[in-house]
């Protein structure tokens, strides 16, 4: 049987990240999970799928939660635990994926074929990155990255051991402006083959 294999990807708005877990995923043949998790869990129930999207990678909302012996009426919170339930049971059926935020790396901190990375990158190649995805003009492209990495950063704070970016908390870290997404994938594909090749 074939070595189980789960690549977990944090990452900077803008960075390339995403669509570096995609190749990754590409030339591993593996389970790419993103968005598209809600998909897997709610199966069918295309309206729920639609309403938790807005709550999905959010900081708890303190205004409108409150907690009670242990339970909380805050849809952001319950579905980052139901996330982190459905990430952990992936790993434990032995499924390869790789994974896009989410806490990912903390929830799998002690799983041994888990490889957790971070990918940033220069504010220059990530706001061009922006500007041409979203067709924004530069204080439009910057607004949305400090305001989305500041979400991210909250919502990895409050779940995980490590804090978001800290490199501590990751194997591998990378700024993908040095060599652009297809090499910054290749130099992390080389990684795992070389680390899997030691066990």
């Amino acid at each position: 049987m074939e070595k189980q294999l789960i690549i977990t990807i944090a990452r900077e708005f803008g960075s390339g990240g995403h669509e570096i877990g995609k190749i990754l995923a590409e030339r591993f043949h593996i389970t790419f999970y993103d968005r598209n998790i809600l998909e897997t869990m709610f199966e069918g129930k295309e309206k729920t799928q639609e309403v938790l999207k807005q709550y999905e990678e959010k900081p708890v909302n303190i205004l409108f939660s409150r907690r009670v012996r242990g339970h909380t009426n805050s849809l952001e919170e319950n579905l980052a635990q139901m996330q982190f339930d459905f990430i952990k049971e992936k790993a434990l059926s032995g499924e390869s994926f790789v994974i896009i935020g989410r806490c990912a790396e903390s929830v799998l901190y002690d799983n041994e074929n888990a490889i957790k990375v971070f990918i940033r990158g220069n504010q220059k190649n990530k706001l061009d990155r922006i500007m041409k995805k979203y067709n924004l003009d530069e204080k439009e492209a910057n607004s949305k990255i400090k305001r989305h990495d500041q979400s991210r950063a909250r919502y990895h704070n409050k779940y995980s051991i490590e804090k978001w970016g800290d490199a501590k908390g990751y194997d591998i870290c990378l700024n993908s402006s040095c060599l652009g997404i297809q090499k910054t994938a290749e130099v992390i594909e080389n990684y795992i083959k070389m680390r899997n090749e030691d066990k």
